[in-house]
């Protein structure tokens, strides 16, 4: 474990879980064609909209039939209209085992009351019990738990042959992870994570079992408008087009189809992949061989790619109380701050205390590899500090 002060820093010391670090080489000049003062529902305007749209389907492999939203409100607005719009026509399981999954329990129990819902949770660092699952209710899930860095391993406990519609949080999962789609009728994510976009829009993807579900069911409690899918009774095809629910920001739109250009260029949908695996497997190797810490993800094959979870297990860190052990995490998340190495790495509010590390696309893995000193001299320098 290296004590001394390393003398390398990462070129790109950010490594923020969202909104994610810019793409290599970005810069304003990105932003150039960008269609500032014009409105949306323009010709050109819908035509830059509905070419991020289609990039996106190009990009994702989606099958026919699915469509393609750019929703308000980021993945969460994406994601509450997706279940204000499709749940309540039965029962439904909704899995928690971080911040986010916890919020969702919230909406269904709390603010939706849907009759015969159940919570499956789980403590940060585990899944809940997958084989508990009845597919003969909706479904809703994280597909990555953004704030405990634990992913489901694969769609393989999803039956093809379902009753109910799977409801996806993939926010931190998509574009690094292999998303099975025959498992899920809706999916949601911001462009703001793996991709490195700018935040305030959501991306809505809908399934034909999704969509016959808007158009045969309505929904028992009012919809405001920025939730609304359907007009007289069927999908409103236009804001899967291009037709935005409500004004959307230009810039962030030029923004996310120069990241999508980007992807395209490292290999498209497995460059990504490949990119974030091979971003976390520096990390992995790193905690194999450090003793003072660990993965927050307990089995191997939860691991997240993206969003790296890490706790501190040195004995005398872990004799100190919650707070104090809390306090240290964000004592080396301050001191790389301050010496340039690593920016906004602590771990989520809600969460355990500990640190995150994102390592999406967006990052370069030799600034990865370059990171992992610097952590351990922070460790050193803030447990002899004790």
């Amino acid at each position: 474990m290296t004590t001394s002060k390393p003398s390398r820093l990462p070129l790109n010391p950010r490594f923020s879980s969202g909104p994610c670090s810019k793409r290599p080489g970005w810069s304003p000049d990105a932003l150039k064609g960008a269609l500032t003062g014009r409105s949306h529902r323009s010709k050109e305007g819908k035509a830059r909209l509905g070419l991020a749209i289609e990039k996106t389907r190009a990009l994702l492999g989606l099958p026919d039939g699915y469509h393609v939203g750019i929703m308000p409100g980021s993945d969460t607005g994406a994601f509450e209209a997706a279940m204000w719009s499709l749940l309540g026509s039965r029962g439904v399981d909704v899995l928690a085992w971080e911040a986010f999954g916890k919020i969702w329990v919230v909406d269904i129990l709390r603010e939706l009351k849907i009759e015969n819902a159940r919570a499956l949770e789980a403590d940060y660092g585990v899944l809940p019990d997958l084989s508990a699952v009845d597919f003969s209710r909706d479904v809703v899930f994280t597909w990555n738990g953004t704030t405990a860095g634990v992913r489901v391993p694969n769609g393989d406990w999803i039956p093809d042959d379902r009753e109910g519609l799977t409801l996806v949080d993939a926010t931190s999962a998509i574009f690094a992870q292999p998303i099975d789609w025959a498992k899920t009728d809706v999916v949601t994510y911001s462009w703001q994570k793996v991709l490195g976009g700018e935040g305030a829009h959501g991306v809505l993807i809908l399934s034909p079992r999704a969509v016959a579900r808007l158009e045969s069911t309505v929904p028992r409690w009012p919809l405001p408008k920025l939730f609304r899918l359907t007009k007289k009774g069927k999908l409103d095809a236009a804001i899967f087009e291009g037709e935005t629910i409500n004004t959307p920001s230009m810039l962030c739109v030029e923004d996310y189809l120069d990241a999508l250009s980007w992807a395209e260029s490292v290999g498209g949908l497995a460059g990504l992949m490949a990119r974030a695996d091979a971003n976390a497997r520096v990390l992995f190797d790193w905690i194999e061989r450090t003793p003072w810490v660990e993965n927050l993800a307990r089995d191997r094959a939860t691991w997240s790619n993206t969003g790296v979870c890490l706790k501190v297990v040195d004995p005398a860190i872990t004799a100190l109380s919650d707070a104090e052990q809390a306090a240290f995490a964000k004592r080396i998340v301050s001191r790389l701050e301050a010496e340039g190495a690593a920016l906004d790495f602590g771990s989520y509010r809600d969460a355990p205390a500990g640190l995150r590390v994102w390592t999406g696309a967006t990052v370069e893995t030799a600034d990865v590899e370059a990171l992992t000193p610097w952590l351990d001299w922070a460790f050193a320098e803030e447990k002899a500090a004790l």
